[in-house]
């Protein structure tokens, strides 16, 4: 015969397992939240850092670099395609409008310096390094 003890956890072991069910992140869920947009990568080295960020079929002049001492921002507007006017909709998974993406770089910018180039639909930002936040090497005189 086999007996049941009542455990006052049960019904939190229960509900622990219907949140887990819930927000399980290897299934389809309206739940699940997309990463940030565009897609992007930053290298840091000692005089500069690079960024790209996967921007497919963006027209350049839609996008918008700014520097501000240590925060890069980079924003852009998706275009809707141009289709015919009785065109109905059969599947749309690629989004359009507007987006903005800021970062904190470990160091301050020279914005004046900052190129940018876009191809294949990467664009790539470089990034110097500012002369005054550069370290110094400081010699040490003998005595």
């Amino acid at each position: 015969m086999l007996r049941r003890y009542y455990s006052p956890f049960r019904e939190f072991e229960q509900l622990q397992h219907e949140m887990n069910r819930l927000f399980d992140t290897s299934r389809e869920s309206v739940f699940r939240r997309a990463p940030g947009y565009p897609a992007m990568n930053i290298w840091v080295a000692d005089d500069d850092a690079i960024l790209t960020a996967e921007l497919p079929g963006i027209d350049p002049n839609d996008v918008d670099i700014s520097v501000a001492g240590e925060t890069l921002t980079l924003s852009g507007e998706y275009k809707p395609d141009d289709l015919p006017e009785d065109a109905k909709v059969h599947r749309q998974e690629r989004a359009y409008g507007s987006f903005s993406r800021s970062f904190q770089l470990p160091f301050l910018v020279d914005a004046g310096k900052v190129e940018a180039s876009y191809a294949r639909g990467i664009l790539e930002i470089k990034l110097p390094r500012a002369e005054a936040d550069k370290p110094k090497k400081i010699a040490v005189k003998a005595a």
